[in-house]
């Protein structure tokens, strides 16, 4: 699939500028803002049409929605495991599987979200359906949602919740694993932008922007990010290979789970398994400290690991690796709702 980025004349308007030195609410806003600003023309107005069918023709924000999937929870709670993916038998750090050898646990998870969302949507418009039905709008909701679940590393992997269970400190405060990647780490990835970004860029992408306090790092990462740093490898984040390519090796067994789940969600275009398995193994490489496997840190009655150290959070500061999970799902996210929504135009 091709991706096209911001136009020219905006990539040139920002190579003007000086350098620069799963997720809560923010994280969830970030993805689909970036997700906003890649968006084919056409597209977003139709999104407004669908998210507000009392104002035809009216303005939204996809970060307006962005965290409504989780603000539901309790009251849909059939949509709970829609938001996560837990492997049978896959325990980070020391076992890696995705899926694990048994498949999923359950029928429902976050790669199978986006792939039935995607689908209901893609249906609908293929057969011009009523887009103002109310269902149309949990769709694109839960489809805004879930890509960002999809980039949160701990929202794929079953162990102990999630790392849910686990605690650390951070900054001599207890937190949960995985609340200090949904949150502290999106804060610190917002505190540590450079106050060159509260400098406005053009009025293209300050239309998208809503004052908000991440606005600065969305500049940082569509200027050092997605059209600098990473220029490179964009273009791969949504591309989609072909099944026997996308396999990892392992045993027999392994492999050919792994070919059945993938040809569940995946196809040529839209590809969540594919696109989640390499941060999933962001987990077993690192993500998942391996001095929680070794005393004393091992011990649940023992002393808690302090991971906002040079060595953990420094890491993720330095090679902006929250920065770059929230940007490759707005990305995604952006590239699935074009796919969708230009059939409309015969594109």
């Amino acid at each position: 699939m091709k991706f096209t980025l911001l136009s020219a004349s905006v990539i040139s308007a920002l190579a003007l500028l000086p350098g620069a030195h799963a997720w809560g609410k923010e994280g969830h806003a970030i993805v689909a803002t970036i997700a906003e600003l890649h968006l084919d023309p056409t597209v977003l107005p139709t999104l407004c049409s669908i998210l507000n069918p009392s104002r035809p023709g009216g303005s939204c924000s996809l970060a307006s929605v962005a965290s409504w999937a989780d603000e539901i929870r309790n009251r849909m709670k059939w949509s709970g495991p829609m938001h996560y993916a837990n492997a049978v038998a896959d325990h980070p750090p020391q076992l890696c599987l995705f899926p694990g050898a048994k498949g999923w646990e359950g029928d429902v998870n976050v790669l199978k979200g986006i792939r039935n969302t995607t689908d209901l949507l893609s249906q609908w418009v293929q057969q011009g359906s009523d887009l103002s039905d109310p269902i149309a709008s949990e769709a694109l909701k839960f489809l805004i949602h879930f890509a960002g679940d999809m980039h949160m590393p701990f929202h794929l992997v079953g162990r102990a919740r999630g790392a849910n269970d686990i605690f650390v400190k951070w900054g001599n405060r207890k937190v949960k694993l995985h609340g200090m990647w949904d949150g502290n780490l999106v804060d610190r990835a917002i505190e540590t932008t450079p106050s060159d970004w509260e400098q406005q860029l053009g009025s293209e992408i300050e239309h998208h922007l809503h004052g908000d306090h991440y606005d600065p790092l969305i500049r940082k990462v569509l200027v050092q990010g997605i059209n600098q740093t990473w220029a490179g490898e964009v273009q791969s984040w949504v591309q989609c290979p072909a099944a026997s390519s996308a396999l990892p090796r392992g045993d027999d067994q392994t492999v050919l789970q792994s070919q059945r789940e993938a040809s569940d969600t995946d196809d040529g275009s839209v590809c969540p398994w594919h696109w989640a398995s390499p941060i999933h193994q962001l987990t077993c490489d690192w993500v998942w400290p391996k001095q929680l496997e070794q005393p004393p840190y091992n011990d649940h009655q023992g002393p808690l690991l302090e991971l906002d150290t040079d060595e953990y959070g420094g890491k993720i500061t330095r090679e902006w690796v929250v920065e770059k999970l929230l940007t490759m799902g707005g990305i995604r996210l952006a590239s699935i709702l074009n796919l969708i929504f230009t059939q409309q135009k015969g594109n």
